[in-house]
């Protein structure tokens, strides 16, 4: 899935991996979409020398006339210099899943690129500086890359039906979340 955010490519990387742990998202019956509940170190070290996150969440649902929250388990791990994250799913915390995993990446997107740079297609935030002569706007796109496979007693037909529906809207309502907070953002 990919979709846009109208921020820099840093200022989306960093709403993207919410160092603040502030929740972004819409609420539904009085509690939002998905809230951020901590976030932190561990001693664990991941690839380049990083150090993995362990970050929780719980995300609400509506079905009929029940509702509740889920808890959300993920270790994260982040690449700033690359604008990616990859998040996958703890041991413990999240048994409604047999494998999660979420990898985004954020890149450059060049709004007055054929306006303004007629002669060639920039590559980099540096040549699309210089031939727009530093006028040029800069937005983000964000790829999601999502695999997940629902556990028993959800991966059954009918439940792994409505459970895989249910995780692509709530990602894409997120992406919507994120969209509308980037608009905020960008009218400060």
């Amino acid at each position: 899935m990919d979709f846009t955010l109208g921020l820099p490519p840093q200022a989306a990387y960093d709403l993207l991996i919410n160092q603040d742990n502030k929740t972004y998202s819409r609420e539904i019956n009085g509690r939002p979409l998905l809230k951020a509940i901590s976030r932190k170190v561990t001693s664990e070290i991941g690839m380049g020398n990083r150090p993995v996150l362990e970050v929780e969440k719980e995300l609400s649902w509506n079905f009929l006339f029940f509702s509740g929250t889920i808890p959300i388990r993920l270790n994260v791990l982040e690449e700033p210099k690359e604008l990616a994250a990859y998040n996958w799913k703890m041991r413990k915390g999240m048994d409604y899943m047999e494998t999660f995993k979420v990898n985004y990446r954020v890149e450059p997107m060049f709004v007055d690129a054929e306006r303004l740079c007629k002669h060639k297609k920039p590559k980099s935030i540096e040549e699309y500086r210089k031939c727009s002569g530093g006028k040029g706007l800069i937005a983000s796109k964000v790829k999601v890359d999502q695999n997940f496979r629902p556990s028993f007693p959800w991966n059954l037909p009918l439940l792994s039906w409505y459970f895989r529906r249910f995780t692509v809207e709530t990602t894409k309502k997120v992406a919507e979340d994120l969209q509308t907070r980037a608009g905020d953002i960008r009218r400060l």
